[in-house]
């Protein structure tokens, strides 16, 4: 499906019931990633945005790893449910994206720019959400189901041992996404009148 930009934008949801099955290859997926990448803007054009993406055996760990993580720190009762919730919702699912933001770039462009030193953390999280939404667009429009968690800072750690990522690396996200179940409920709208204000 070839949807222009404001449909794709329209009809991205978050979808709460993922299956596995197979709607498009990984390769597709990663030239996704890479699209997103190459031409997502970014302050100054720092780059700093980092992606990590987990399929298979791979998808199934990072889940795992968050609820041996919730596991040691919430109670037993409360962690039934959410055990549930990520089973059916993100582990289920067919993969997962990983946002992650590279400090060191954002360290660099600090010192480079000094009069804008106290900008660029913000910018780089502007960025990362700027990957968070093309890429959302872009999985939704291959009839993809995906939302957006995050579980950061509590795997952090784990997870940069797990895939022996640069510490640098900081988690901003993490999208799992595969075969929509069931389609999300109608989303509300707060008033645009009051969202926005028009001078000429």
């Amino acid at each position: 499906m070839n949807r222009s930009f404001k449909e794709a934008l329209q009809h991205r949801r978050s979808y709460y019931a993922l299956g596995s099955e197979r709607l498009v290859g990984r390769t597709d997926v990663e030239e996704m990633v890479t699209f997103a990448l190459m031409h997502v803007p970014s302050a100054f054009n720092s780059q700093s945005s980092r992606i990590v993406l987990l399929m298979g055996n791979a998808h199934r760990r990072f889940w795992q790893i968050v609820k041996d993580t919730l596991q040691a720190q919430i109670p037993a009762e409360v962690f039934v449910k959410t055990e549930k919730k990520i089973n059916q919702s993100f582990a289920s699912g067919y993969g997962t994206l990983l946002f992650f933001e590279d400090r060191q770039v954002v360290e660099v462009m600090e010192r480079k720019f000094p009069l804008y030193t106290s900008y660029f953390s913000k910018w780089s999280q502007q960025t990362s959400a700027m990957h968070q939404l093309a890429l959302w667009c872009m999985l939704e429009d291959r009839g993809l189901g995906a939302s957006l968690q995050h579980y950061n800072p509590l795997v952090d750690e784990a997870v940069r041992q797990e895939w022996q990522l640069p510490a640098c690396w900081d988690l901003v996200a993490q999208m799992p996404f595969g075969y929509p179940l069931t389609m999300p409920a109608a989303k509300s709208h707060e008033s645009v009148m009051e969202r926005m204000r028009v001078f000429e």
